[in-house]
């Protein structure tokens, strides 16, 4: 038996009064999808913790097969693993955007997605002027970017808001605040001097892009606890493909190969073809592979209902695809969000999903086609997400 899951990233959502109530899942052609719905199992799964932050740390940890009441510590230290960043005792790590702030308002949490290529020299140029012994940064992908600070433990109890949290809004009502959120602040509002004359900004502003002037800080962690291997826990040889550090550093906790497939992105221009087909040819060395596509949630953080629909519709024509129609033998398939990232607010909730299993084993629930709606309907519903694993690989 083989496995895939496939998590398309902040895919459902709330309806849409502009469009009759229906969400983006319900607004996208997903014949494919559809199709499976009505072979498969459909329901509802809880994948975030009550209480706990709607983030895709908490709840691609449960799709992973792991309790994030018992693992979760903080999603900058996820993906500072990922990069390979070390954390001793007295070092914390945050996450650090590179952001646009104009006339004091967040105009865009991930500087109109600059490229790697000129983060990374906005990263270095950060380093020179900031860095040292106390303050360190890490190149990531895009905006997303990790900022080590050593000696300063009090930042982690500063109260910080994720810049995707607040477009438009006004950036001074979301400043770090609380203990440590001074050091925080300082080194923010420090670093607007290193990037707003940058090169690499004249030549964004000069082309009609955003320029990337001030870096954010958020979602500080300090060390992460080690999760037992996944074959230890499910007895599987197992691989992960995403395109973001996040994804990568959860699948290194779990003792997971990172598959690295060209073409592979956080955004529309992802190769979804290609993602899924490398990873369908992974499996001829591993017993489980998941494939991460980030593009839905990065639409719907920026309110594009388009964009997002369209990324749906990609996954479904590209990449479900494929799945179906793959001839290596026995096979069985989970597919789902990893939470909502409703249009409306931009950013995620924490409601319940829609989950779907397919495969051989599993038989139709009378669901007719992959949405919240549908997943509703069939009244079944998986309060403990970290559970999905096992109703996957049940024997």
């Amino acid at each position: 038996m083989k496995y895939v899951v496939l998590i398309i990233d902040g895919a459902a959502g709330w309806g849409l009064e502009e469009h009759n109530g229906r969400t983006c899942l319900e607004l996208a052609h997903t014949p494919n999808l559809d199709a499976m719905a009505k072979e498969g199992v459909l329901g509802l799964v809880r994948t975030v913790p009550e209480g706990m932050e709607p983030s895709s740390a908490c709840a691609c940890m449960s799709v992973l097969g792991y309790d994030p009441r018992i693992y979760y510590r903080g999603r900058s230290a996820i993906e500072a693993r990922s990069l390979g960043i070390p954390i001793s005792q007295d070092e914390v790590v945050f996450r650090c955007n590179l952001v646009t702030v104009q006339e004091g308002r967040m105009r865009s949490y991930s500087s109109g997605h600059i490229s790697t290529e000129e983060a990374r020299l906005l990263v270095s140029a950060l380093n020179d002027k900031l860095g040292g012994e106390e303050v360190r940064f890490y190149p990531g992908v895009r905006y997303r970017h990790i900022c080590k600070i050593k000696g300063h433990p009090e930042t982690l109890l500063a109260d910080c808001t994720p810049p995707h949290d607040i477009p438009d809004q006004p950036v001074d009502d979301y400043l770090p605040s609380g203990p440590g959120g001074e050091f925080l602040n300082d080194l923010m509002m420090r670093s607007r001097a290193v990037l707003e004359n940058h090169e690499v900004n004249r030549q964004r502003q000069a082309k009609g892009e955003l320029p990337a002037n001030m870096i954010w800080l958020f979602w500080g962690a300090g060390q992460v606890p080690e999760m037992p291997p996944f074959k230890q826990v499910y007895g599987l040889e197992a691989a992960l493909t995403s395109g973001v550090d996040l994804l990568r550093g959860l699948a290194k906790m779990a003792g997971m190969a990172v598959l690295d497939i060209p073409g592979v992105t956080d955004g529309l221009d992802n190769d979804y073809a290609g993602q899924a087909r490398g990873a369908l040819r992974a499996l001829a060395t591993y017993d489980l592979v998941a494939i991460h596509v980030e593009a839905p949630d990065e639409a719907a953080h920026t309110g594009a209902v388009e964009d997002k629909v369209k990324a749906i519709e990609m996954v479904d024509s590209e990449m479900v695809a494929q799945v179906c129609r793959w001839d290596g033998g026995a096979l069985r398939v989970l597919v789902l969000p990893d939470h909502p990232t409703p249009i409306k607010i931009r950013t995620h909730s924490e409601e319940p999903v829609p989950f779907l299993l397919w495969g051989t084993g599993f038989t139709s629930n009378g669901a007719v086609r992959f949405t919240e709606a549908e997943a509703r309907k069939t009244g079944i519903f998986l309060g403990e997400g970290y559970n999905i694993m096992a109703k996957l690989l049940q024997r």
